[in-house]
Parts: C-alpha cells; structure tokens; sequence
C-alpha cells in the first residue's frame, strides 16, 4: 500500500512539471511571441481538440498522453514554425491513436494539416509482413509525404526528440531499438536538411543510451582533459570579440563543447584515443556580410595559429544541405585546438534551423532561406526517382547509404562542380552524371592520369570518364561503390540479367517437362491451348510463366500437365475425386507442416521436398523467412473441404471445471479435439494448456477462439 501511494505521488508531481512544460498554457506563451493572436487561438483550439480526443490515454511515464504532442509542438514553436506545422504537432498522432479520421480532422482544420498528419502516421498492419519491413514501408509514406510538404519531416524529428528525451520510461530492448534507428536514420536525415539544433540533441541521447558505458566514460575523460571548460571558452569568446571590435568587424562569438557523439565518431573513423583529438572546443563567429567572414577569418589566424591543411570554404562551396561556413583549425589557450566556424547570420540560421528557416519569422524568410528547401526537395524526389519501386527493406538501405554520406568536390572536364559522398569512385562520378554514361564506363582519367575505376576521388579532382559501345555493369563494382545510384543501378542491371536467364531456363525446363509427359513443345505457341494454363497461373504472357518457372516460383511438371488433354489427366485432375485443397498441385503431392498447422484462408507458401512432395507452409512461419528462391506461391482452392490441424494455446485461472468448460465451448464451436497437454502438475493461480483441434478453416478457427475467450476464468487464448 505504501509503495502505491509512493507511486501516485512521483506522478502527480511528474503531471505537475510537465503541465508547466508542455501544457497549452506554456505553448501559448511562447507562441504569441511570434504568431498573431487569431492563429494562437487556432493552436489553442487544436490543444483542446487532443486533450479530449486522447482523454484517458497516459504514456509509460504514467503522465497524460497530451502532454507529448504538446512537447512537439513546443519544439517547433521554440524553432519559430508557422501554425499549420504546431497543429499538425499537436494532432500528430490523432489518426493512428484515436478514432479521428484524416477526413474529419481536414474539415475541424484544413487539407494540409490532414495530409501532415496523415504523412506522420504509421501505416496499417498489413498480413504476413514483419515488423521491419512495415517500419520500412512507414519510412517510405514519410518520405514520399515530403514530396508533398517537408514540413512532414519536421514534426515527425521533432516527435522522434521528445520520445528520445523521455526514453528512460521504456523497457531496455525497445530503448536499444528506437535508439538505433535514430543513429541510423532520424538524426542522419536531419543531418541532411541541416536541422543541427535537433541532430545533436538526438546523437546524444541516442548515444547515451544505445551504449551507456560507453557515454560516461568519454564523458567523464572529456571533462578531466578539458578541465574548467566554461572558464577556456569564456577566454576565447572575450579575446576574439575584442579584437574583431578593433578591427571593426561587428561579430558575436559563442563556444561550446562538442557534442560527445561527434566525439566519439571521430574517435572511430580516425582510429583515435581521447587524448589525440584535441578539437573538443568549437566557437562560431557570426558576422554581417559574407566579406566580414573572410576578413575575420584572418583576424582569427592573426590571433590563433592555424593548424595547416585543416581549412574549408563551405561559402564558395555550401553542402548538399544548404550549410555555408568558412571552418578553420586554430591552436588555442594552453595548446587545445579549436575549431573556428565563420558565417553570416543568415547562414547561421540556415545551419541550425535547415529547411525549417523557410517558414520561420512570419513567414518573410529571406530567398536565401529558401536554398534548403529547394536542395531537400531535390534529394527526396531523386530517392523515389532511384529506388521508388524497389521493396520497403531495400528502399530504407539505399536511403541509409545515400543519408551516411561526407562529401568530396570534383570537376568534370568542362569544370562543372559535382558532389559526392567521401570514398567514391569514377564509377559513382559516372552514375552521377548519366546512367547510360555509368552503364559503359571501362575507365577514368583523374587530373589527365589514367586511373582504375575503383580509385578513390580527393577534392579537387577533374574526372573524365572513358566510355566503350559493349562495356557493361559489372557484379564487383558492388564492393567499392559508395553511392545508392550507382548501386542501385548495378543491382538492377544484374537483376535484369538474372530474369532473362530465368526466362532461357523456364523455357527450358518446361520443354523437357512436355517432353516427359509426350506432349510437343509446339503448344507453347499455339495461342489456344497457351491462354488456359496462363489464365490458370495468373501470368499475362508466356514470358512471365518462362521466368517464374526459371526462378523456382512454378515447378516445370506442374504447368506442363495443364497441357494434356482432359481425357489423359489424374482421375482428381478430371473432376473425379474431392475437391483439391490447393489451387494448382494436381497429381502431385501434399502435405501441411506440423510447424505451423496451415488452415484455409491463411497466406501460404509450399516447398518441395523429396519424399513429402510440395510442404505448406503458412507465410509467417518462421522457415520461410529463408532463401525466397526456394519457396513457391500457393494459393487455396476455393472448393476446399474437410477437417485441417490447428494448435491453440490457452492461459487461464486455475479453477475446478475448467478443462469441462473449454472442451464444451470446443463441441459447441463444432470443433473437435485431437490431443490436449496440461501442466504436470496442478496448483497455482494459472495454467497454460496445449489445444490439437481439427476445424475447417482460419474464419472457423477464429470463432473457436472467440468461444473460448468468453469463459471468465480465460486470460489469454492464442494460436501457436
């Protein structure tokens, strides 16, 4: 009792803290210091909205379900983001958490908050698909919403920061999880938009608790090396402002102690202990005009020595995200380097806040602003453009390479500027320009030097490409291309050459298969008998029939002896016999994995196997998460009969009759029992039992366990 009340206390002051953080009245304050007082009445009028249409709804914290879209929406308040974007914050989970339809929230408050809303939202549960896949097929409706309105992304970051913020509350396999998923894929994309304010945050805590010991361990060392922080930062600030005041370039200069994943990724890719990377201080410049930036660039080296060859210009040449700087190495008090960044105020708040700098200050960003917002558009229509039809799991990897790029600048032979990602080769070059140009590529010249098409581009580089009219991708340019095009376009040219080579052996087997049963392999062009069995099998021309047979997807004697004479087939093939249980396997023979019990109307799949003819299996059993090539589509007759295995599982109350009541609700169902295992021994408050019942089908099977379940003693009924 004591430890009850103990509870209700922490979370009565755990509501009380976030009421005051992320309650409507907190993000109204900050709102009306930048909206008008009609658009802060619609953002409070949708705060009331999900107070009560999540009304009971309480997160692992044990504090109400609202205060989260509130924290949202109170990040992209803080990030200055226009109404339309903090409503569809505060409604962001209404369509996938309550009963509120996308219709019916674009007439409460318009189309666009409906379809951002809509684009955050996870899709469906879809049969037979696992969890990776439908969060890769989520992935894909996000991205593909961004097409539409990239304010989409910003609301699903910004979700993504609080529920890393409020972590802690989770069980420890699912923190691992979501705190893998936002290294590999939400703070890289915001990485890419230039969305800083919200990328480090995220590393960090996706850091801290992905690899915790790891996290205070560099945290602790980071401290001990740096010693009183504040007081070396508070010495290079007052040093430079002074002198660039003397100088007089009007600048403001803040520094910070580098985010600990940067750190720590330096550590790795550099093969580094925590002693050798001395740039654990930056320090931002921020100036007027871009030529106050390289004026104060040599004030700076005028006061701090300059470390050789660790300077960049990103203002002659911004990055993919739209980030201009000018960034320079300097040794600094008591010999820690520093690192130095110089911009305008524009580029700085098109560093910090990306794309998000178009909508901000009442809308009347400046052109410069929009930059970002044009280069996001860009790279999200080229990711559809490259990989738009391949599955949801390659789709996500693709969009992995392509997110983990640094970038190299090279020159094409008439001195145009093209990026890409460090690491790459000619070969990625080529597909950057044309893929035809990638397609025949033998060779490259660097610089005028004729170089192999696996060498590694440095800055500066021109690149001339040498094409031949038979050259083609070849399979080994997999192993040191760096880009998803390139990628992407090898896999589907080798793809391409794999199903003509599927179709060649289809059309082969089948041929032999005709052969063995004395039919000629004339009837495969002859229009008349070729319509019924493409018909039979689904397939609009023999082309397709060729290339499932070639992949293992249709077996050669199966299809072949759809084209024997009615007269000549098996007694079942005839209409002689019961009706057959799969579509398609007559004359040969079946049987049902003991693994997985299959019923009519489950989504199967059939193996051959030697001595048991074709195996079905049901789709989500765990052995047919193999090799796909092994595996055949199956679908059910629709003329099934008889009685099929299925095992249920049951956990109840141990109470007197209950084994009488679950065999009478069975008997009811017109279900009948095969076999029943109990726990060996009797006692305890619940017990788990082992149903073997014959039923007809999965819709039958589904009325059994609904039966079941009204038992009051019943806790849990599930099919194994």
């Amino acid at each position: 009792m004591e430890m009850t009340v103990m509870q209700r206390l922490s979370n009565a002051l755990r509501t009380q803290r976030a009421e005051r953080a992320f309650g409507i009245d907190a993000l109204s304050r900050i709102v009306e210091g930048y909206l008008p007082d009609n658009l802060v009445a619609e953002v409070r009028r949708a705060a009331e909205f999900a107070t009560s249409v999540h009304e009971g709804q309480r997160r692992t914290s044990g504090e109400p379900y609202v205060y989260h879209p509130l924290a949202v929406a109170r990040t992209l308040a803080e990030m200055r983001m226009d109404h339309t974007t903090l409503i569809a914050a505060i409604l962001h989970d209404v369509i996938e958490d309550t009963g509120v339809s996308k219709e019916s929230l674009a007439l409460e408050f318009g189309a666009d908050v409906a379809e951002l809303v809509d684009g955050v939202s996870k899709v469906t549960r879809i049969e037979g698909r696992s969890r990776a896949e439908m969060q890769a097929e989520s992935f894909r409706k996000l991205l593909l919403a961004m097409t539409k309105d990239l304010r989409v992304i910003l609301v699903k970051l910004a979700d993504r920061l609080h529920n890393m913020r409020t972590l802690g509350h989770v069980a420890p396999d699912k923190r691992r999880r979501i705190a893998r998923e936002t290294l590999e894929i939400y703070a890289p994309i915001a990485h890419r938009l230039g969305i800083n304010v919200i990328r480090t945050e995220l590393e960090d805590l996706a850091f801290a608790h992905l690899y915790p010991k790891r996290y205070s361990v560099l945290q602790e060392g980071v401290s001990a090396q740096l010693g009183d922080t504040k007081k070396l930062i508070r010495e290079v600030e007052q040093k430079l402002s002074m002198t660039l005041r003397e100088e007089g370039i009007g600048a403001s200069v803040v520094g910070r102690q580098k985010n600990l994943y940067g750190i720590y990724q330096k550590m790795r890719r550099k093969k580094l202990k925590l002693l050798k990377v001395t740039d654990l201080l930056g320090f931002r410049v921020i100036v007027s005009k871009v030529d106050d930036c390289y004026r104060a660039l040599g004030v700076v080296h005028h006061v701090y020595k300059p470390v050789p060859q660790e300077f960049d210009d990103y203002i002659a040449n911004p990055k993919a995200n739209g980030y201009q700087s000018l960034h320079t190495a300097c040794i600094g008090p008591g010999g820690h380097k520093i690192e130095v960044q110089i911009r305008t105020r524009d580029m700085h708040h098109v560093a910090e806040s990306g794309i998000a700098a178009h909508w901000q200050y009442k809308q009347g960003a400046r052109e410069g602003h929009k930059q970002p917002q044009a280069r996001a558009r860009e790279w999200v229509a080229s990711l559809f453009d490259d990989f738009g039809n391949a599955s949801p799991l390659d789709f996500i990897e693709n969009v992995k390479i392509d997110l983990y790029a640094d970038e190299v600048y090279v020159f094409t032979p008439r001195g145009e500027i093209r990026r890409l990602p460090r690491g790459s080769t000619p070969v990625d070059f080529a597909y950057a320009v044309h893929s035809d140009l990638g397609d025949h590529c033998v060779a490259a010249r660097l610089d005028g030097v004729l170089e192999p098409l696996n060498s590694t581009l440095v800055n500066g580089q021109t690149v001339e490409i040498i094409t031949a009219r038979h050259a083609r991708p070849n399979a080994a340019w997999l192993h040191f291309v760096k880009t998803a095009k390139a990628r992407s376009a090898i896999r589907n040219y080798l793809r391409q050459q794999r199903e003509d080579e599927a179709v060649r052996l289809g059309r082969r087997l089948l041929e032999i298969a005709l052969r063995e049963l004395a039919v000629p392999a004339s009837v495969l062009k002859d229009e008349a008998r070729l319509a019924p069995v493409l018909a039979a099998h689904k397939f609009a021309d023999v082309e397709d029939l060729y290339a499932a047979i070639g992949s293992g997807q249709r077996l050669a004697p199966l299809v072949a002896r759809h084209f024997l004479p009615r007269d000549a087939r098996a007694p079942d093939e005839a209409g002689n016999a019961a009706p057959l249980a799969i579509e398609g396997t007559e004359g040969l023979v079946l049987d049902y994995a003991r693994c997985c019990h299959p019923l009519p109307g489950d989504d199967i799949r059939g193996h051959v196997s030697v001595g048991r003819g074709i195996v079905v299996h049901r789709i989500e059993c765990k052995h047919v998460k193999g090799r796909p090539q092994d595996w055949v589509p199956l679908a059910w007759s629709e003329k099934v009969q008889g009685d099929f295995i299925a095992e249920l599982r049951v956990k109840a109350y141990n109470k007197r009759g209950l084994l009488a009541r679950i065999t009478a609700e069975l008997a009811n169902a017109e279900a009948s029992i095969e076999n029943v295992q109990m726990p060996d021994r009797a006692g305890g408050e619940a017990v788990e039992m082992r149903f073997i019942v014959a039923v007809k089908s999965r819709v039958h099977l589904a009325r059994v366990v609904r039966r079941i379940r009204r038992i009051e003693w019943i806790e849990r009924v599930w099919r194994a």
